[in-house]
């Protein structure tokens, strides 16, 4: 049967009447489910285009969302995403482009599953999975690494490499495991067992690298994230996945963005240690110089100082004194014997100025009676009366022979 040919060469179509008839010839298509992965997603001024992959096969077809259809559509999508597409094929006649307009999207099989993590998600954070309280410090330098990853795998080789340039003695017990799929749980569980069986564990990795949503589900399965909480060795999750990061990721005692990143967090670099050890031994040694120098400088001051430099000085310095002390008290001394003297002698003569001697020696005398009392009125005496006259020199009997009061 001979191929149909429209026009002539002659009377060829115009490119706009052949625009106009594929958009009229598209447009009888009507809506229809695509399925694939997307690619591309990328929003602009509240639109978004994007690409959509068969995920068997190589072939890509180009969408987009309008605003409008956007503010309806429930969920969240982005690059990487299994998706099906309500589309209806629309050719632009301007740019000679074909799209397909979006009607409606959902996630491929994934709405009931990603409710299901979500909700162990939170179960998990209500138990205190996720505190940072909980997990366990990472040894600095490890005395043996548990690995749990794929056999040959590039995660197994990008840990064991850069462990051992940062650290060549490190020392590593592999266990393989699948790391994707149905026995993806049962197979790393049973690699955990046995390391942490071993005492001479001190730190389990888990690595893979990388992967799609579905590759890492067995990583957030319920089962593999309690006996990793309930593990005594400090686990690292090292899955290398930003987009999709599995629930291990939280439940772990340390994160690594990557397999390397795993290695470079949990052995020290030995020539960075080295670094730091040359550096801490020449801020010690310099500050025992200086401690030294500071105190030789102390001691040398003390050396130079009069006391020790000429010992004697110090008695000659305190003779010195001594001898002055030894004036000035004996200076006080004989004034003080002179004032005391001197006062005396005040005293003595204000005691003889003040004694009956004194005024017997001007010529007077004392005249008692027989009694004994001083004779002071004539006219208490009579005649006859016996008298004691006392003088400045002796005393003398003597009687009376007539009184004469005083009228």
């Amino acid at each position: 049967m001979a191929e149909r040919i429209t026009g002539t060469p002659d009377e060829p179509w115009s490119v706009e009447r052949l625009g106009a008839e594929l958009k009229g010839y598209i447009g009888r298509l009507g809506h229809l489910w695509v399925e694939g992965e997307i690619t591309q997603w990328s929003a602009s001024r509240g639109n978004v285009f994007g690409k959509l992959k068969d995920v068997t096969a190589d072939a890509t077809v180009s969408f987009n969302v309008w605003s409008s259809t956007l503010s309806r559509i429930e969920g969240e999508f982005k690059q990487g995403d299994r998706a099906v597409l309500l589309v209806k094929p629309d050719y632009w006649p301007r740019g000679g482009t074909l799209s397909m307009v979006t009607a409606q999207i959902r996630h491929v099989g994934l709405g009931e599953l990603l409710a299901r993590l979500e909700a162990l998600r939170r179960a998990l954070a209500e138990e205190g999975l996720f505190e940072p309280g909980r997990k366990r410090p990472i040894p600095f330098l490890p005395n043996r690494i548990g690995l749990i990853t794929g056999r040959d795998s590039d995660a197994e080789k990008d840990v064991l490499r850069n462990a051992q340039l940062r650290w060549p003695g490190v020392e590593f017990r592999v266990e393989h495991a699948a790391v994707q799929g149905d026995q993806t749980v049962p197979t790393v569980l049973a690699a955990l067992e046995r390391l942490e069986a071993d005492p001479e564990v001190d730190v389990i990795v888990i690595a893979r690298g990388g992967g799609d949503f579905q590759n890492l589900l067995g990583f957030s399965d319920e089962r593999l994230l309690r006996a990793v909480a309930a593990a005594s060795t400090p686990i690292v999750s090292a899955i290398g996945h930003e987009n999709d990061r599995p629930l291990l990721d939280e439940v772990a005692d340390l994160r690594a963005s990557t397999p390397t990143d795993a290695a470079k967090r949990v052995v020290p670099d030995v020539a960075e240690e080295l670094s730091r050890i040359a550096q801490a031994r020449a801020q010690l040694r310099s500050r025992v110089t200086q401690h030294v120098a500071r105190e030789a400088e102390r001691l040398e001051a003390f050396r130079t100082r009069p006391a020790l430099a000429r010992p004697e000085t110090i008695i000659e310095s305190l003779g010195d004194d001594l001898a002055r002390l030894t004036a000035r008290a004996d200076e006080l001394t004989g004034r003080v014997v002179e004032l005391g003297g001197q006062r005396l002698d005040h005293l003595r003569q204000t005691l003889r100025a003040l004694s009956p001697q004194a005024t017997l020696d001007r010529g007077y005398a004392v005249v008692q009676t027989t009694a004994g009392s001083v004779a002071r009125d004539a006219a208490t005496l009579s005649a006859g009366d016996a008298l004691l006259v006392t003088l400045a020199a002796g005393t003398l009997d003597a009687e009376v022979r007539k009184a004469h009061p005083q009228s």
